[in-house]
Parts: structure tokens; C-alpha cells; sequence
């Protein structure tokens, strides 16, 4: 058993610095699965994948959120987004990773779910899931080992009573900095801006290769611009000033 687990934390160290790359490996399967997109509109009519799209969009909405709460909250040092080796100068246990031992995990498999089920193929909302569950669990076993290593009893009491990926919110205790909308835009900004060109993505294609129908609505083509504009004006922000910097986060 535990020749598996370190085989296991091995491969996981490897994905975590691959982490940006692996899951292009899905874009096959997307592209085929793109053809059948749109399948519940067909059934059950417009009406009905309206209000199944603004589901999807409430999933997401509630994975990027969970993110924002935790960019808000987190101090300097921890949650970081290296992606060479593991890092962590402290051991973050309010706010979030108070009630999951991993919420930006959560966050990301909410975002993907959202997205993944708005192309309403069965079979790719089922490959999407499996494969995120068999990545992100080796991730997970390599960033734990560190922080076992890192912090000893510290994080066997924390992980002891705290869920890895299903939040337990009764165990939740208050932050110990206050909320930052600096450090959240900072931190979270580009992972809303693609979300949100996902959902667009997934129409326009969807429509495209599903529908044979490759037209673009003027509500969707306002969404995309003012998305780009806000997600240029942030990058300069966060890369040629200091305007979003907090001190300590």
C-alpha cells in the first residue's frame, strides 16, 4: 500500500507541474463530442435548455465564487499558483479551508461541471468527471504529502476533521484577514474572464457543429467584447501597476 501511494504522489507531482497542459487532452473528445451538442433542446425544446443553461450557469457561478472567497480571504503565501514545485508558507485553515481541505479544487471541478453539462452530452459530462476525479486525486495526494511533511501534527489535526473535497459548512470558522477585492480580482479575474468565454465557446460551437448554425447573436457578441475589455483593463492593473497590490497577500 504504501509502495502505491508514493507511486501515486510520484505521478501526482508530475501533473501538478503539468497542470496548465494536461487537460488539453479532453479536446478530442470535445470536438466529437461538439457534433452531438445541444441534445436536450431537441427533446425537450427551447424553453427547457433555457432554463437548464441558466442551471449551468449557476454551477459555475457557485465554483468561481467558492474561488473568490477564497482569493478574498487568503493571506501571502498560501494558495499559490506555482506550478514548479509544491509551496506553502503556512498552513491556511479559516474561511474556506475551514470547512474543505481543498476549495479551489472544488471551485474548478464546479466551473468545469457548469460548462461540461451546458453542452448537454451525457457521455462527455461523464468522461470530463471521471478524468478530473483521477487527476486531481493524485494532485491531492502530492500536495498533502508536502503539507504533511511541511507541518506534521499541525496538518494531521487539520485534515483529521476537516473534508477533502465535500464541504462540511457547520465547521466553518471566521477568516483572519479581512476580505480584500484587490487581492480577488488580483488572484481570480482570468479564471472569470475564461469561464466566461467558455460558456461562450460552448454556444457558439455548439450551434456551430451541433446546429449547422454559425451566426452570432449581438448579446453574445456584447458579453464577449465587454468580457475582453474587462479582462485587458485587469492584466494592466495586476501587471504594469501596483493598484492591486495588498500588502501580505
Amino acid at each position: 500500500m504504501t509502495m502505491l501511494r508514493d507511486q501515486l504522489v510520484r505521478q501526482g507531482n508530475t501533473l501538478f507541474r503539468w497542470r496548465t497542459y494536461v487537460p488539453l487532452v479532453v479536446l478530442p473528445m470535445l470536438f466529437v463530442a461538439l457534433h452531438h451538442a445541444g441534445a436536450l433542446e431537441r427533446v425537450a425544446g427551447e424553453r427547457v435548455d433555457f432554463y437548464w443553461k441558466l442551471l449551468c450557469l449557476l454551477i459555475a457561478g457557485v465554483g468561481i465564487a467558492v474561488r473568490c472567497v477564497v482569493g478574498g480571504f487568503v493571506p501571502g503565501g498560501t494558495s499559490g499558483r506555482n506550478t514548479e514545485e509544491q509551496l506553502a508558507a503556512s498552513l491556511n485553515t479559516t474561511g474556506m479551508y475551514s470547512v474543505v481541505r481543498h476549495p479551489l479544487y472544488l471551485g474548478n471541478f464546479l466551473c468545469m461541471l457548469g460548462v461540461v453539462l451546458a453542452l448537454e452530452v451525457w457521455w462527455f459530462v461523464v468522461i470530463c468527471c471521471l478524468a478530473f476525479w483521477l487527476y486531481y486525486e493524485r494532485i491531492i495526494l502530492a500536495e498533502e504529502e508536502f503539507l504533511r511533511q511541511q507541518f506534521g501534527e499541525e496538518f494531521e489535526g487539520w485534515a483529521s476533521v476537516t473534508p477533502a473535497f465535500i464541504p462540511r459548512l457547520g465547521r466553518w470558522r471566521a477568516p483572519t484577514l479581512r476580505f480584500s477585492w484587490k487581492t480577488m480580482l488580483r488572484r481570480e479575474f482570468s479564471g472569470a474572464c475564461l469561464l466566461a468565454a467558455s460558456f461562450i465557446l460552448v454556444k457558439v460551437l455548439g450551434d456551430g457543429f451541433g446546429k449547422h448554425e454559425w451566426t452570432l447573436d449581438l448579446s453574445t457578441i456584447i458579453v464577449f467584447l465587454a468580457g475582453l475589455c474587462a479582462y485587458l483593463t485587469l492584466a494592466i492593473l495586476k501587471r504594469k501597476t501596483r493598484l492591486l497590490h495588498v500588502e501580505g497577500r
